[in-house]
């Protein structure tokens, strides 16, 4: 990647993105720096003899643990599945523990015109995670996780667009939403560089359900490593300051929802 001037950074705290910027050599690399160790491994390893068994099958040069995730999870209906490659340096597939901080964020808002990578860095000069700590990160295009666990508690959701289950759990919270104004409600796509369009199919289906809640477009996935992210829909529930009170797998109704909510709202342990 060619050097750049030190005051060409991005609005979220990086050099502007790669594959925008200076074509897809520059995008690989960028993906490279997240990449899964153990994906990496496996990618060095020479392909086995005859193409049958005793190895694990190669990915597509390029390709992520993150486009991989949305792909396996698109593959099986949305259902419930392990991710085992997720946990070489995340919390697992289980979300972060119950009294663990929720790990900081900014992302652009996927209504925005605003681009670039998620910064999750928590302190200054973060490399890949960010040049600038996330939770400095503010503005009008942005969600910033902190700025919304300062003041009240949050329930933060996680969805991958084209699933009906996810679509269907937004539509509740948007719901639960409006009778809880002291609680803050968001959510982020789970998004596929390998899908052309991903954040456009997000911005219609925001449109189309009528959605008030921010979603934040999250373009690399690099949050379902830092959440655990196991199905779709999957929703943490952050007490005030950002400690996890829990984490929910699958479709809830509203009164599920709405039970956590309520528990958030008193500093109660969550049901279930």
């Amino acid at each position: 990647m060619g050097a750049r001037d030190p005051g060409d950074e991005g609005p979220l705290g990086f050099d502007p993105a790669p594959d925008e910027q200076d074509g897809p050599d520059a995008a690989q690399e960028r993906w490279a720096h997240r990449e899964d160790p153990d994906l990496a491994r496996i990618r060095s390893e020479p392909a086995p003899r005859g193409g049958g068994g005793g190895g694990p099958a190669r990915m597509a040069p390029g390709a992520s643990r993150y486009g991989w995730f949305l792909g396996v999870v698109l593959v099986l209906g949305l259902g419930y599945v392990t991710l085992n490659t997720v946990r070489t340096n995340g919390p697992g597939s289980r979300g972060v523990a119950t009294g663990k901080p929720a790990p900081p964020f900014a992302a652009p808002l996927a209504l925005s015109d605003l681009q670039g990578d998620v910064n999750f860095a928590t302190g200054k000069g973060g490399g890949d995670a960010g040049k600038v700590p996330a939770c400095s990160v503010r503005g009008p295009r942005v969600l910033n996780l902190c700025d919304l666990y300062a003041r009240r508690p949050v329930v933060l959701a996680f969805f991958a667009s084209p699933g009906a289950a996810c679509v269907r759990e937004l539509d509740v919270l948007d719901r639960v939403r409006a009778a809880h104004p002291g609680v803050a409600f968001a959510a982020v796509a789970l998004g596929a560089r390998e899908r052309s369009g991903e954040r456009e199919r997000v911005r219609r289906l925001i449109r189309t359900r009528g959605w008030r809640l921010p979603v934040a477009y999250d373009a690399d996935a690099v949050l379902a490593n830092l959440y655990g992210v196991a199905v779709c829909p999957q929703i943490s529930y952050l007490r005030r300051g950002g400690r996890i009170a829990g984490t929910t797998f699958g479709e809830l109704d509203a009164a599920g929802v709405t039970g956590r909510v309520a528990a958030l709202e008193r500093g109660a342990a969550l049901p279930g």
